[in-house]
């Protein structure tokens, strides 16, 4: 065999490909799939954590499905945590305490499932801030984007019912706070709660129905959400981050095979073993330490697991001075605004902001490359105020904590946070804005005089000058992205300067008053030569020199 001859694949296999080939045709569009090309920056495994966390969580929930009983059932506990014996509890925590203590490596399953969600939920909100910063949301992508958004909804969800499941002390509590939820609404609340729980709280229904909810029908349609996710992507294949030789129609980066595939598998085993090293080493959710779960028993101290203290934070925060009946119906705006205004505010923010922008500022254009966060200065800024506004309800959920620490009473960290919630996202907004409009013109300025050396030298008149050179073409490439934003909205007046009709009603004005709202501050990078004037000023320098 000659050196330049690639080695033939044993008689077997070649057997078994050439029988599936003939039959699905699948060996060019292997070939072609295997060849596809994939972007190198780190922060597109972001969205590769969440993937391998959600595979984790499947297969952690098996192992828990086996032993777990999801009943209400009383009965007295008879197993080896011996502080626990003889107390009254429902099945389901006496399973759970079973798994624990008896079922061998059960508390290590445990707490890896608990830990898998939480970074599984954590990676997705990263990964969406990531997508949202970099405009990578924009057309062709809006679709997917809404697939993401119901992502992360339905894991909260799916997070929210798996904590309940254990029907501890701390659990049970969260279930309580749901009940509330579902009755703040007005009119059906009280037919919903009847229906999810079967009659009275807490009922004898809840766990089984969260049960089926959580292992059926949640990871069901997580499921076939994240596979369509990630068909769309592999169609319309992955954004990219400006650079040389990278546009709308050329991708730069790594082959799947075998450079992607090696890479991606061994992350995933990474992630494997940061999370199975937390469940080992770090303890979360110790159910045996607060026992079952009564409707007449509360504990303070306890918090819910961080993607739900937004929502513990603004039942904390917002006041019922706006409670009112209609027709003898008790409209709990106290309970009903923050547990249901604040999540559709957010969900429904996240939803409808791709198609918001796009008809803010008239770009209809395909978007394979990515924005740099300072590029948008209003979008980064909306999502600074954003963080913002969860940040601030996230700390809230906690106001007990940080009054009892700080030696604060809990009436003034209350105020605290309502003022903060209010003037915290504007400050955010602003600061952040002007951040990335210093970044443009800081841009604007490499990108014309190229950076400085830090060399100064004297001309021969005497004065003194400090070195330029030329930044890198990889440099280049990356300032000249600025160029491509949209500054301004589509024409508010045509040929002659009469008044486009689209921009006659009130709807084209508001349209048009954001549209200069949006980009009247960036900063123009149009007809900026890369290192034009430090080409002029190396001549007057040169100039200089042959006067003297």
């Amino acid at each position: 065999m000659s050196d330049n001859q690639a080695p033939r694949a044993p008689k077997a296999l070649r057997g078994i490909g050439n029988y599936i080939d003939d039959r699905f045709y699948l060996a060019k569009t292997g070939e072609k799939n295997l060849r596809k090309v994939f972007p190198n920056h780190w922060s597109f495994m972001l969205g590769e954590i969440a993937l391998y966390s959600f595979i984790i969580l499947l297969l952690t929930g098996v192992f828990l499905t086996l032993w777990f009983n999801p009943s209400m059932a009383h009965t007295t506990y008879e197993g080896s945590y011996e502080r626990m014996r003889g107390v009254g509890m429902s099945e389901a925590y006496a399973s759970t305490l079973y798994i624990t203590f008896d079922v061998r490596g059960g508390l290590l399953i445990r707490q890896i499932h608990h830990w898998a969600a939480l970074i599984f939920v954590a990676s997705l909100v990263v990964h969406m801030l990531r997508v949202f910063f970099t405009g990578a949301f924009r057309k062709p992508r809006e679709i997917n984007w809404l697939i993401g958004v119901a992502i992360f909804t339905l894991a909260i969800v799916e997070g929210l019912f798996g904590y309940s499941l254990p029907d501890d002390l701390p659990s049970g509590m969260g279930v309580r706070i749901f009940q509330g939820v579902l009755l703040s609404i007005p009119v059906i609340g009280t037919y919903l709660s009847f229906f999810m729980f079967g009659g009275e709280f807490p009922g004898e229904a809840i766990i089984p129905r969260l049960y089926m909810l959580h292992i059926l029908l949640l990871p069901g349609i997580l499921l076939a959400l994240i596979v369509a996710h990630i068909m769309i992507l592999w169609y319309q294949k992955h954004t990219q981050y400006p650079g040389p030789k990278r546009t709308e129609k050329q991708v730069v980066g790594t082959p799947m095979f075998p450079a992607f595939a090696l890479k991606a598998g061994a992350f995933f085993f990474l992630t494997f073993a940061v999370v199975t090293g937390l469940g080992a080493f770090v303890q979360i959710n110790p159910i045996h330490l607060f026992g079952p779960f009564t409707p007449t028993s509360v504990t303070s101290g306890l918090q819910p697991d961080w993607y739900m203290g937004f929502l513990e934070g603004s039942l904390r925060l917002f006041p019922n001075w706006f409670d009112f009946d209609i027709g003898g119906y008790a409209i709990v705006t106290g309970v009903l605004i923050p547990g249901l205004g604040f999540m559709g505010l957010l969900f429904g923010g996240l939803a409808v902001y791709p198609f918001l922008e796009a008809w803010i500022t008239g770009d209809r254009r395909v978007h394979n490359v990515a924005d740099r966060p300072r590029n948008a200065p209003v979008r980064t800024g909306l999502g600074a105020a954003g963080i913002t506004f969860y940040g601030v309800l996230w700390l809230a959920g906690s106001n007990d904590i940080l009054s009892h620490t700080f030696q604060i009473s809990l009436f003034t960290t209350t105020w605290i946070f309502r003022v903060a919630l209010l003037v915290g996202p504007v400050v955010a907004f602003i600061v952040t804005k002007r951040i990335c409009l210093g970044l443009q013109r800081r841009d604007r300025e490499t990108l014309e005089h190229g950076y400085e050396s830090g060399t100064i030298t004297q001309l021969p008149g005497g004065e003194f000058v400090e070195v330029h050179r030329e930044s890198s073409p990889e440099t280049v490439e990356v300032l000249k992205s600025a160029r491509y934003q949209p500054r301004t909205s589509t024409p508010t007046v045509d040929a002659n300067g009469v008044e486009s009709p689209a921009t006659r009603g009130l709807l084209g004005r508001l349209r048009g008053g954001l549209a200069r709202w949006y980009t009247k501050d960036n900063v123009s990078f149009e007809g900026v030569e890369p290192h034009g004037h430090l080409h002029k000023e190396q001549a007057e320098s040169e100039e200089k020199v042959g006067q003297h």
